[in-house]
């Protein structure tokens, strides 16, 4: 069968009984959910404070930016798992959390005094932030790439750094149940790094294994 063959047949969906590779990529999205809610509730386990933490906009924020980061990203892995479904792909929906938290962090500025804004954006907990973000990440993002090898997508590298945004978006919404640091300043300097760091290990990944 010719490239252009395979790729007409992979696009209009599966001919052999089983799930379809979109399906199979929210089955282990699923599944990535329940293993890192696990890891975290084994390992740090949530803060102290939680309920009343809730209770605030600060806290309810990380978790507003980082799910709608994983949303956004596994929307696009949705379409990226078939040949060529990136092409008209809304890319730029991706950008929604960023949009989200940099706002949060102008509002933050106008709250808290000028002086207080270098210690507020380091935090008490950035080292954490640094290290449990990446390994939380982890077991979603090698579920994450095992569904796109279901299916034929095209742009391998983009593909990756999406599912490494999916990865870091779930990996920071269950660290944020345990972190104190509330802040949109901290969230914005921190949280990015781990996530991003996962991104650029998705598109290495992906650059290798969703070749086809």
């Amino acid at each position: 069968m010719k490239t252009d063959q395979l790729i007409a047949r992979l696009a209009a969906g599966p001919t052999l009984p089983g799930a379809s590779p979109a399906r199979q990529l929210m089955l282990a999205a699923a599944a990535a959910c329940l293993v890192t809610a696990a890891a975290m509730l084994l390992s740090i386990g949530p803060r102290p404070d939680f309920a009343a933490a809730a209770a605030t906009w600060r806290f309810d924020l990380k978790f507003v930016v980082s799910l709608t980061l994983a949303g956004t990203a596994l929307l696009l892995l949705r379409r990226a798992v078939y040949p060529e479904g990136l092409e008209h792909a809304p890319l730029w929906t991706i950008f929604a959390a960023p949009a989200i938290l940099l706002a949060a962090a102008g509002i933050e500025l106008s709250l808290v005094p000028a002086s207080h804004w270098g210690v507020t954006a380091v935090g008490t907990n950035w080292w954490h932030c640094l290290t449990l973000v990446p390994l939380f990440g982890i077991v979603p993002l090698g579920l994450a790439l095992w569904a796109m090898r279901q299916g034929a997508p095209t742009r391998p590298v983009l593909s990756g750094f999406l599912a490494g945004l999916f990865a870091g978006g779930i990996a920071a919404a269950f660290y944020a149940a345990n972190c104190t640091d509330d802040s949109p300043l901290f969230v914005a300097s921190w949280y990015p790094v781990g996530i991003l760091g996962l991104g650029l290990a998705g598109a290495l990944l992906g650059r290798k294994v969703l070749r086809w």
